[in-house]
């Protein structure tokens, strides 16, 4: 005796070894032995076993199922009553065997019930099943012919309408991502590389420009309409001092700038003028929500997008030849370079001069302090920069030995990006630098000690974490520190300013204590500028890889950082050298550029040889969120 029974989904035959009231020991064609379940036999019958499923299968394949819904009725009914009906006659256990197949594999036609038991599909939802049939059937055809296409390196016209979408948002039960998808896993590239190669991406950069837009500027980086700045005219004095500032060529946002005057008695009063946006950006104003929305301007090789419209920042910026509200804070500097005595006040500045460091490292500069020569600005550079010393000495933070540190600014025009390394801690570089935290320093005693509320930089156990509270901050060695000098281009400057504003001239502060706006705007400002920082490193860095390929870099020499990572020279990229062998950290090492990919922001490189010995450099790359620190 044989049996045809059902397992696992699907149907199989095999010979009665023994039989029990609930089970049977089987043993199939192979000879295989086995135990089923008396409940999943369906039929019993004697013909050969051997070839019994090729015959049903065969007769199976003629079986119309269009035609075997017809003749079933609605009724519930069994394989082997359908059997009769259509044979009309009593079926052979092929035939049976060959209807309970076809109706297995036909579920949107018949419904099943139970162990070889179904129920016809009612002719409506027939009907709609089959179109969706029909439907998935027509997308995988659409699905498949795309495929082909951006193998072949084309791009489908409905893919190139759905771009924007298969870049940076990807519906993953399209028809369209299904298709690159699909061709992906054939071509063995990332989804990204399938579209690019099919002429979908005409940029690198501007796909990752694009990426981070399409994140933090979903509505364009272009200002809205009607904005405009508060009548918030006051009678400021005119300043008696002639100011200039010291910033880089690129720069349009000009912050900060310094005047020095000599008092009677032989000292120096040295003034500190820092541009006062708060006085025409009044809180809750539409330009406001602007500025507390973008936080930050935001920085990359070639461009930026500012923080602020044009017309709101051209009649802060302190430009050269202009009078300009500043917010100002005065030290009193001895001879021996003591400071006497601070005030600030609100007022009107004449900005003499904008010096550019392009332009005036050539005469102030390490090898330049020595003696005068002839800049008109270097003796005031000079007291400023013994001025700066002194600041940083006072911080307990001054270290000859300090090993050097290189910023890169990088210059991009018509597509070719020029990097330039910079010295950090030259003597231009720490004038500013010490100045800036003098006053970002001093600022924020101010607010504490009026008990007034403002956003603090802070650093304890060599974690960095922005607060509400006076904390301090260990790494510049400052009591308190409170972002206060880049109002045209952080949020936190802005609010702080502000504060400052209202100290200084006896008024009720903008955020009260326990201003829950206050601690909003700093939560909202530390992941927002955090977020534009790691953009601005993968855009350096994007920029970076197009150096090499651009000037066809095909060698570079790099020093080793630690395990299998480099450092590039005259760049700042570190990467992984997998080829790289055992080598102390320090060892100057060549390697050879094998591939370039800047739409994945990748380099491979093997190593090539090392220098005998190795190298302890004292130069270390670093990013620029230590200046950002600072300024």
């Amino acid at each position: 005796m044989n049996v045809f029974f059902e397992e696992d989904g699907g149907f199989k035959v095999a010979s009665v070894m023994s039989e029990t009231a609930g089970a049977l020991q089987v043993e199939s064609a192979s000879g295989k032995r086995s135990k089923i379940k008396a409940a999943n036999v369906l039929l019993r019958f004697e013909s050969a076993l051997a070839s019994f499923m090729e015959a049903a299968n065969t007769e199976a394949e003629c079986l119309e199922v269009p035609f075997l819904w017809e003749c079933c009725g609605e009724p519930e009914f069994g394989f082997e009553e359908l059997a009769k009906e259509y044979y009309g006659k009593a079926p052979s256990a092929i035939e049976s065997a060959a209807v309970a197949m076809r109706l297995h594999s036909a579920p949107v036609y018949f419904y099943r019930k139970g162990k070889g038991r179904y129920k016809a599909a009612p002719p409506d939802t027939l009907k709609a099943a089959l179109a969706a049939l029909e439907k998935k059937r027509v997308q995988a055809e659409k699905i498949q012919l795309f495929v082909e296409q951006l193998k072949a390196k084309q791009m489908p016209e409905e893919l190139a309408l759905k771009l924007d979408m298969l870049l940076y948002e990807p519906d993953k039960n399209s028809m369209e991502w299904k298709a690159v998808e699909q061709a992906s896993a054939e071509l063995h590239v990332n989804p990204i590389q399938v579209i690019s190669y099919a002429g979908g991406i005409a940029s690198n950069h501007d796909y990752h420009l694009g990426a981070f837009l399409r994140e933090y500027f979903p509505k364009g980086i272009q200002f809205a309409e009607g904005l405009s700045l508060t009548d918030m005219s006051q009678d400021l004095p005119p300043a008696e001092v002639e100011a200039f500032s010291i910033d880089d060529s690129t720069t349009t946002e000009i912050d900060d700038a310094f005047s020095i005057q000599t008092l009677p008695d032989g000292a120096h009063r040295v003034g500190i003028h820092i541009a006062a946006p708060a006085l025409g950006i009044a809180p809750h104003t539409p330009l406001d929500e602007v500025a507390l929305h973008r936080l930050s301007t935001v920085y990359m090789p070639g461009n930026k997008i500012t923080m602020l419209p044009e017309f709101a920042i051209t009649p802060f910026s302190l430009n050269e030849g202009e009078w300009r509200p500043a917010l100002s804070m005065y030290l009193d500097v001895a001879a021996d370079l003591t400071i006497s005595n601070r005030h600030s006040k609100v007022e009107l500045v004449h900005v003499t001069d904008n010096l550019r460091h392009d332009t005036l490292e050539p005469y102030f500069n390490e090898d330049t302090l020595a003696e005068d020569n002839g800049h008109p600005y270097w003796a005031k550079l000079f007291l400023l920069f013994n001025l700066a010393e002194s600041l940083e000495k006072g911080r307990g933070k001054h270290d000859p030995n300090r090993p050097i540190q290189i910023d890169y600014n990088f210059y991009v025009e018509d597509g070719k990006v020029r990097i330039v390394g910079r010295r950090r801690g030259s003597p231009m570089d720490k004038l500013v630098a010490e100045l800036m935290i003098e006053a970002n320093s001093q600022w924020g005693a101010l607010l504490a000690e009026h008990q007034v509320p403002g956003i603090y930089r802070a650093q304890n156990g060599g974690k960095v974490y922005m607060t509400t509270q006076a904390d301090s901050h260990q790494g510049l060695g400052v009591a308190q520190y409170a972002w206060s000098t880049s109002p045209l281009r952080r949020a936190v400057d802005l609010v702080n300013q502000r504060q400052i504003i209202a100290v200084v001239q006896g008024d009720e502060p903008t955020y009260p204590q326990n201003s829950d706006e206050l601690a909003m705007i700093m939560r909202h400002f530390d992941l927002t500028y955090n977020a534009y920082g790691d953009f601005q490193t993968r855009m350096e860095r994007f920029w970076c890889l197009q150096y090499l390929v651009q000037e066809n870099v095909q060698e570079i020499s790099a020093t080793v950082w630690r395990e299998n990572l480099v450092r590039f020279d005259h760049m700042p990229y570190i990467t992984k050298v997998h080829s790289l062998p055992e080598l102390p950290v320090g060892t100057r090492v060549t390697l050879e550029i094998k591939r370039i990919d800047t739409l994945m922001m990748e380099i491979d490189t093997r190593f090539k040889a090392a220098e005998e010995a190795p190298v302890v450099t004292d130069v270390l790359i670093d990013d620029s969120k230590g200046v950002e620190e600072v300024l």
